[in-house]
């Protein structure tokens, strides 16, 4: 694969032009890409009680549509009519470990704005009807064909169809309709209409999203994060009050007060730094509990390396980041946690975030580094080959 999944597109010229702005339609951007998840292996996964997906069936001759949440069985897809399905299976890059390669193309995109890798099956002529999402999703087909219509920005207030279990937007008329083969990708902005449609009996889309986290989220996460640390006596304070002429007035210096313990929370880079970094990377299923049977610690890794190096993966549903403190210090976050590191860390951790795999070999690393793996390891983020 070239360095650029776009084409003669560069990723520089793609984020300037089309993140976020408009959709873009490339042309073989994954020619020689190995699917690891055909369609036998995705109806196995919808049978799984842990993975989050849906079936949406439309009847051919009607408007009536149908949505299913699994975990299914073989009867339900036994029962499936012969075209207008389309089966959804959320987060496949959790489950299987070789789908994780598809989405380290798109690592040009901060770690914590990804979401994960959906993958769906679609019958010929199924679909999910007009809608748009609040996020960035990259579509690459996989096999079949899949024929898309595509256009136009909405939102909350745009017309849809009443009485359907899936958001379907009605009134709209698409700009751009495009025919999409095996190796094809198609990048959707938030808020771009857009209608998937399988023109196959075997179609097969790999759809990379990435989240947005809403104004609403941002606002009661970080109030709650920021309540816990605080006193019950943190509180407004007037030691200057003066005699106002009616009591019932908010004066302007009130208002002030209160702006100013909003901005003092947000002052502090550190304090915020923490918050954004342990919420965006919060695990997509956190009641899944990925820490191994027998935690390690770091007399146990050192002995390990007396039998050769060991090879320290991040795991698929893991997700980290990390901000720096200053030149000799970082705080790296990893599925929802906090670790402060200073000195040989730095590099570890920063490397955690940009590199699936870290191999170690014995006595080069320092115990604070090897600390830093045995408590990733411990908690599930990262697993040992």
């Amino acid at each position: 694969m070239s360095d650029s999944p776009f084409g003669d597109i560069s990723i520089e010229e793609f984020l300037r032009d089309y993140w976020q702005k408009k959709p873009l339609l490339v042309r073989n951007a994954f020619t020689d890409l190995d699917a690891p998840v055909g369609a036998d292996e995705l109806a196995g996964l919808s049978l799984e009680e842990d993975v989050e997906s849906r079936l949406v069936i439309q009847s051919p001759d009607s408007d009536h549509w149908e949505i299913k949440h699994g975990p299914f069985d073989d009867a339900t897809f036994a029962a499936l009519p012969d075209s207008h399905w389309t089966l959804l299976v959320q987060a496949v890059d959790h489950w299987v470990p070789e789908a994780s390669d598809i989405v380290e193309q798109f690592r040009f995109i901060p770690n914590w704005r990804y979401d994960d890798l959906m993958v769906s099956f679609a019958s010929q002529g199924g679909g999910v009807g007009p809608h748009y999402d609040n996020y960035d999703v990259f579509l690459i087909q996989t096999q079949g064909q899949r024929r898309w219509e595509v256009g136009g920005f909405f939102d909350q207030n745009s017309p849809r169809r009443p009485n359907t279990p899936v958001m379907i937007m009605t009134d709209w008329q698409p700009e751009y309709n495009w025919v999409l083969e095996p190796g094809d990708m198609l990048y959707i902005p938030p808020q771009v209409g857009h209608n998937g449609i399988g023109a196959s009996d075997d179609c097969m889309t790999y759809s990379v999203g990435f989240r947005a986290p809403s104004h609403a989220e941002i606002m009661r996460n970080f109030t709650d994060f920021i309540g816990e640390t605080l006193t019950s006596e943190s509180r407004y304070t007037d030691p200057d009050l003066s005699l106002q002429d009616n009591p019932g007035e908010i004066r302007a210096e009130a208002l002030e007060k209160i702006r100013t313990i909003f901005t003092d929370y947000l002052q502090d880079d550190a304090r915020l730094g923490e918050w954004l970094g342990k919420f965006v990377t919060e695990p997509k299923y956190p009641e899944l509990d990925q820490a191994p049977a027998q935690p390690a610690s770091i007399d146990e890794i050192r002995t390990a390396l007396h039998s050769g190096d060991l090879c320290f993966i991040r795991n698929e549903g893991s997700r980290f980041s990390y901000s720096v403190i200053d030149d000799n210090q970082v705080q790296l976050y990893a599925d929802g946690n906090c670790f402060k590191v200073s000195g040989s860390g730095c590099t570890l951790a920063t490397s955690l975030c940009q590199t699936p795999t870290i191999v170690i070999s014995q006595g080069e690393w320092s115990d604070p580094q090897l600390q830093l793996l045995a408590d990733l390891y411990n908690q599930g983020s990262l697993y040992t080959e």
